[in-house]
């Protein structure tokens, strides 16, 4: 076994640092002005961000947030802090495991300055599938502060993990437990929207179509976002035993006019009671952890919006947090990596 320790880094997207509309407006500015986030040019993008977004939409979100808030604080970053310990108890003394935030505390920058005495890094953004607006810019950031160090150790970085037996035997665990407890007329699979031009500029060989060619996932759309969704559904359906007629796949979050990726998931919402679906199970495996588009816009606002159209029964499949087999995902994740190099 080598004396020098490998460098564990988990990275989220981040939250703000309180749930006061000050906090939740300085987090969505850092956050909407990544020009990976919103891809037009710097000075449109500063506007937008600027005078109408954050100034409008921060006072909403507080809400949200308030909502959510526990004692301890956001349960993206406690869960976060959590999965740290635990992953660092099972990887054991070879291993130093951190946890940093895309936007926000704790930044890349000031973790990644802990690692410069390591012998090895390997770097997981915790975004199961891959896009340009997360996990492509998680890892620019990690690049653009590690290229400016003198010494660039080894560096693997995890992409995607949306396939991950162990990733899908986690959210097909949580999603059991309710299944053993109530008859559900249907299954909902919520990702997080992407603007429809995000894919377009991603897809191999103007391959993506937008439509059934997600159906099937293999290398031309390899990181489609959208692709890989339909994907991660499929396996969860098949280890949960659930029938394609009785799930939907659909998109949440979206953010101004322009077109996002189909079907929104509100929209399909307000459809369900009106075709007999009265209890509904939803599945949100775009996020490892509780956060604000899982607890309350899944959980709070789709739930009323379900019960406000004629739904009977609403109930949201907790994220990952800290479950045992998402601990071993992570674990295996690395170890695969160490035993490659």
């Amino acid at each position: 076994m080598s004396k020098f320790k490998t460098g564990v880094l988990i990275i989220n997207l981040g939250t703000p640092d309180g749930p006061s509309v000050r906090d939740v407006r300085k987090y969505l500015r850092e956050f909407l002005m990544d020009a990976r986030v919103i891809d037009i040019p710097f000075w449109r993008r500063f506007l937008l961000i600027n005078l109408i977004i954050a100034p409008f939409r921060a006072p909403e979100s507080a809400k949200g947030y308030h909502e959510l808030w526990t004692a301890k604080g956001s349960p993206l970053k406690v869960y976060g802090q959590e999965l740290e310990v635990l992953l660092q108890q099972v990887l054991g003394v070879g291993f130093e495991v951190k946890l940093a935030m895309r936007y926000q505390a704790p930044s890349i920058r000031s973790v990644l300055s802990q690692f410069k005495a390591i012998g090895r890094l390997i770097v997981i953004p915790l975004y199961p599938q891959y896009a340009s607006s997360s996990s492509g810019s998680t890892m620019e950031e990690v690049m653009n502060v590690i290229k400016k160090w003198e010494v660039v150790p080894a560096i693997q970085i995890i992409s995607q993990f949306f396939n991950h037996p162990l990733f899908i035997k986690s959210f097909a665990e949580n999603g059991k437990k309710y299944m053993a407890q109530e008859r559900y007329d249907h299954y909902l699979f919520s990702y997080h929207g992407l603007p429809e031009h995000q894919i377009m500029k991603s897809s191999c060989d103007h391959y993506c179509r937008l439509g059934d060619c997600c159906s099937v996932y293999h290398g031309k759309n390899q990181y489609c976002y959208r692709a890989q969704c339909f994907e991660t559904t499929r396996l969860l359906a098949q280890a949960l035993g659930i029938k394609k007629e009785d799930y939907t796949i659909c998109f949440q979050s979206r953010l101004g006019k322009t077109p996002w990726i189909k079907p929104y998931t509100d929209e399909i919402i307000k459809q369900l009671p009106g075709r007999g679906i009265k209890k509904v199970l939803v599945f949100s495996p775009a996020f490892v952890a509780d956060c604000l588009e899982t607890t309350v816009e899944i959980g709070v606002e789709y739930k009323k919006l379900f019960l406000e159209h004629g739904g009977e029964h609403w109930q949201l499949v907790e994220s990952l947090n800290v479950h045992p087999a998402w601990v071993e995902c992570l674990k295996q994740i690395v170890m695969d990596c160490s035993q490659s190099s």
